[in-house]
């Protein structure tokens, strides 16, 4: 996105052949999506016509229309897209560097939080729109957000956990985010990566240790039958390398 602005902040001067060059560098959807953003996080929703997003493209409104034949709804709707696929691909990348369980919930975490409180679009209608953005995430839309979260970060965890457990800790650590980013704490910047590794040691990882153990204790009264795990496993937080060669079922969800 970056690199978009950059080519439309060019001089006044800048004559037909730079822009034909812009043109050719960047694709018009592309420009027409990142000029939206643009006039949205200055001006809002409402306030933002095709007029504004063409001339901030460096194109002409039939050239938007013949875009997104859908005029201005089918433009935000492409914003919509565009912003939650890149805000999932950030969180793969960060998340896919990490070695281990408490690095996956850490950068996941922090990436999510800066890419929120940092979009400029976004945090303009929480500031002057709300009506656009809250009914989104009220009530069952909030479990359609969690639950899309959830399915998205969870096979980053099943590294370490089990499918039940990674699922379970995706979704708490989602709604952690939600639930600072909504009512923040003075003591808890979840941009700052040290703050969020401090919080995931001191609640998190006690709490999926605690989740384990019961599932393993259910896993043993459960069926007799099954062979007690040994050493730290996969599923544990704090156990190293994850043990790809062990085929042991202990949990209550395997062990069924």
């Amino acid at each position: 996105m970056g690199a978009v602005r950059l080519e439309l902040v060019r001089p006044s001067g800048a004559g037909a052949s730079s822009e034909h060059e812009a043109g050719e560098r960047v694709p018009v959807r592309v420009r027409v999506i990142d000029s939206a953003l643009d006039c949205i996080a200055r001006q809002g929703v409402a306030k933002t016509t095709l007029d504004d997003v063409a001339r901030q493209a460096g194109c002409s409104r039939a050239t938007v229309y013949r875009v997104f034949p859908g005029g201005k709804e089918g433009v935000l709707s492409a914003v919509v897209d565009t912003e939650v696929s890149r805000f999932f691909s950030a969180l793969a990348v960060r998340m896919g560097q990490a070695g281990d369980l408490e690095d996956v919930l850490v950068e996941g975490m922090t990436e999510a939080a800066t890419r929120i409180t940092r979009h400029g679009a976004l945090s303009y209608l929480l500031c002057h729109e709300p009506e656009v953005v809250l009914p989104q995430l009220a009530f069952a839309r909030m479990d359609d957000v969690l639950a899309t979260a959830s399915a998205f970060t969870s096979p980053f965890l099943g590294r370490w956990l089990d499918h039940d457990e990674a699922v379970r800790v995706a979704e708490w650590a989602a709604r952690i985010v939600v639930s600072y980013l909504a009512c923040p704490a003075e003591d808890v910047d979840l941009t700052n990566i040290s703050e969020v590794r401090a919080l995931v040691r001191t609640f998190v990882l006690p709490g999926i240790r605690s989740l384990s153990e019961r599932g393993r204790d259910d896993a043993d009264d459960g069926d007799e039958g099954a062979v007690p795990s040994t050493g730290r496993d996969r599923r544990t937080p704090y156990g190293g390398t994850p043990d790809t060669t062990s085929t042991t079922s202990t949990t209550k969800g395997e062990a069924s």
